[in-house]
């Protein structure tokens, strides 16, 4: 497929934007990009001025209130479904079944069984795919998985990873749907834990089995007002039953022999993003945290005792970054990783084959998570 790429959007909210954003800054990062994706539709049944600002600020020549209008486009090649996690399978079926390639964000839907459905649908319409496991598109990001896969850091024998923020620690925080298991599906786990599964995936390789427990830190909230997000306080009246986890933490065993740790949680006073990967192995270790997200922790080439690390900063070889910064250590953006995920589906829709993260390993993300609430519920260590 060569020339223009009409681009849909469903869910014009923080995400929807991040990836209008995406489409529009790709030609900019990427010049040489086989297809030029195009702003055809947007549609968000949200009672704002987001769908007046879809046409005002991104220009998209057309606006709905129904996505099903959208999809009935000629002119749309390509979907973005960034809407709350109870439309992601309905939309990404559908979108699959109207022959148009997808881009969905995570978790692609709220049980194992949605998500598995999304995928055989892309699979039946031989689209291509791509979803939100940003993460793993941080150049620092590549080059601890080059490290680990050369064996820089010799035999892996153990695996740290953590993803905490605070946007749920406020017990006035009030009750969105991402704390009602009929919208979200579950709390932390398919929301941050998601990510915390694909990142390890991808640096280290396949979690083999795992054991958990997990806990409800604020049980009951305020109400929400409108289309309260979950950063929003909640209004007046009685409290609310919060239906879904705040934190998860795990034992992981690996299918290369390494254990690890895996510590997830949305009600941490004290930290915003805190999102990262420890990795030791017999020569060597490595660390990575979002926050500083164009540099890695690197302990290589040393004796075994009083090694020490030292910091890498990402260079233009490293990853992406040469295509948005021409000098090793200029920092990338949030929004630089969600470029980098356009670029790699645009290029899986051009060639017919897949780049970057694609429904089956949201499909290995999904069964994670199921397996964690599995091991919780049952209290025993859970074969993947």
């Amino acid at each position: 497929m060569t020339g223009d790429l009409g681009v849909g959007v469903v869910g014009l909210g923080w995400m929807g934007e991040a990836h209008t954003r995406a489409y529009a800054r790709l030609l900019h990062h990427y010049p040489a990009a086989p297809l030029r994706p195009r702003l055809v539709a947007v549609a968000d049944p949200a009672d704002d001025d987001r769908i007046a600002r879809g046409a005002t600020a991104y220009g998209f020549a057309h606006t709905y209130t129904d996505w099903h209008d959208l999809l009935d486009r000629d002119d749309v090649d390509v979907v973005s479904v960034t809407g709350p996690n109870y439309v992601h399978a309905e939309i990404g079926v559908a979108v699959a079944e109207a022959g148009k390639h997808l881009w969905i964000e995570k978790p692609v839907g709220r049980s194992a069984a949605e998500t598995r459905a999304v995928a055989a649908a892309v699979q039946a319409a031989g689209v291509q795919s791509a979803v939100g496991f940003n993460y793993r598109n941080a150049p620092a990001v590549e080059r601890a998985r080059e490290l680990v896969g050369s064996g820089r850091l010799g035999t892996v024998t153990h695996v740290d990873v953590r993803f905490c923020s605070d946007y749920a620690a406020h017990p006035q925080g009030a009750l969105s749907w991402r704390f009602q298991n009929a919208y979200a599906g579950s709390g932390v786990l398919g929301d941050l834990v998601s990510h915390a599964a694909d990142l390890a995936r991808y640096v280290v390789g396949e979690i083999a089995e795992l054991v958990a427990d997990d806990a409800r830190f604020v049980a009951q909230r305020p109400p929400a007002v409108g289309a309260a997000s979950h950063f929003s306080r909640g209004g007046e009246g009685p409290l609310l039953d919060v239906e879904n986890e705040d934190y998860v933490g795990a034992l992981l065993r690996f299918a290369g022999g390494a254990r690890g740790t895996l510590v997830s949680s949305r009600a941490s006073v004290g930290e915003q993003c805190t999102y990262g990967i420890e990795v030791h192995g017999t020569s060597g270790a490595l660390a990575w945290d979002f926050r500083r997200m164009g540099e890695l922790r690197v302990c290589l080439d040393q004796d075994y005792q009083d090694a020490s690390y030292a910091t890498w900063f990402s260079t233009p070889r490293d990853g992406e970054l040469g295509a948005f910064q021409p000098g090793t250590g200029i920092a990338m953006g949030y929004d630089d990783l969600k470029v980098i995920e356009a670029e790699r589906l645009v290029r899986s829709i051009a060639d017919g084959k897949p780049y970057g993260a694609t429904l089956h390993d949201a499909v290995v993300a999904a069964e994670t998570v199921e397996a964690l609430g599995t091991s919780v519920a049952e209290r025993r260590w859970v074969s993947l």
